[in-house]
């Protein structure tokens, strides 16, 4: 079913208090995350929108960064250089070596800021002028994300432990609970399988998807306000605005720094010696 174009993250720029208009009219919901198609037709699932598009542009300005920062590479680094580096081993000692180690997270290193990069620009665009979308709330976008941890997940405990020795990581075999082995394996075997890909993605989702519906409910409670006596409610729900913002500023990147670390906490689990 396609929006309509009229309620796609718009609304009656007509409709104030006191006007006899509710604010169940211009309010947000899930029309808010629907877009019409840029190209192609919504009805035959093959098109490209507004997500699409930030998703692209999102990926085109974290490669030309860091291909502008490191193209001449300088022993003495300039700006850019510096502020590249600096996140770069942000990633790589205070995520992946605190949680891998060194010597065996070195080559994931480059997955792993990939990934951080990414899904931070992808929450980013929420405060963007013009774009003010995070394609994250999309849940489509964090559940592949998701999906390739996972595959990498599986591959690597296949890779390392066997089949027997999979089976008994992503089951927590453990002979030493006695009767409650088989309950407990079950149990194991539910959340690593099926809840662990699941939560990695909605835990993204979620905050973003609140983070943009709060943003959106009080800019457009500014405007709805924006009429008699109400304009003194308007300018309280204007700085509700300012402070939503500063602390979606925060949320985008911790985000980010959450949805890297499980990461490398499950990368770090399909490496470890079973017990």
């Amino acid at each position: 079913m396609s929006a309509d174009p009229t309620q796609v993250l718009a609304f009656d720029t007509n409709c104030h208090i006191f006007d006899g208009c509710g604010f169940a009219e211009v309010s947000p919901g899930l029309h808010s995350f629907l877009f019409q198609p840029l190209l192609g037709d919504g009805d035959s699932n093959l098109y490209f929108n507004k997500t699409m598009l930030l998703a692209l542009l999102g990926s085109i300005i974290i490669v030309g960064f860091f291909w502008a920062a490191f193209r001449k590479p300088k022993v003495v680094p300039g700006k850019l250089q510096m502020t590249a580096e600096a996140g770069y081993d942000f990633i790589r000692r205070g995520v992946v070596y605190e949680t891998i180690g060194k010597k065996e997270g070195e080559k994931y290193v480059p997955l792993v800021v990939s990934l951080f990069f990414f899904v931070w620009m992808m929450n980013l665009w929420s405060i963007i002028p013009v774009a003010q979308f995070p394609v994250t709330s999309i849940i489509a976008y964090p559940m592949v994300l998701a999906l390739i941890v996972y595959v990498l997940w599986v591959s690597l405990t296949f890779k390392r432990h066997g089949f027997v020795g999979f089976w008994k990581n992503v089951t927590g075999y453990d002979k030493s609970l006695g009767a409650v082995l088989p309950l407990a394996m079950l149990i194991e075997l539910f959340s690593n399988l099926l809840i662990r890909p699941f939560t990695h993605a909605v835990r993204l989702f979620a905050n973003m998807f609140a983070g943009h519906t709060l943003l959106l409910l009080f800019t457009i409670a500014s405007w709805y306000l924006l009429n008699g006596v109400g304009i003194a409610y308007a300018g309280v729900s204007f700085v509700m605005v300012i402070v939503m913002t500063a602390f979606e500023l925060f949320i985008q990147a911790l985000q980010a720094y959450v949805f890297v670390l499980l990461t490398c906490t499950y990368i770090q689990g399909a490496l470890a010696e079973h017990h």
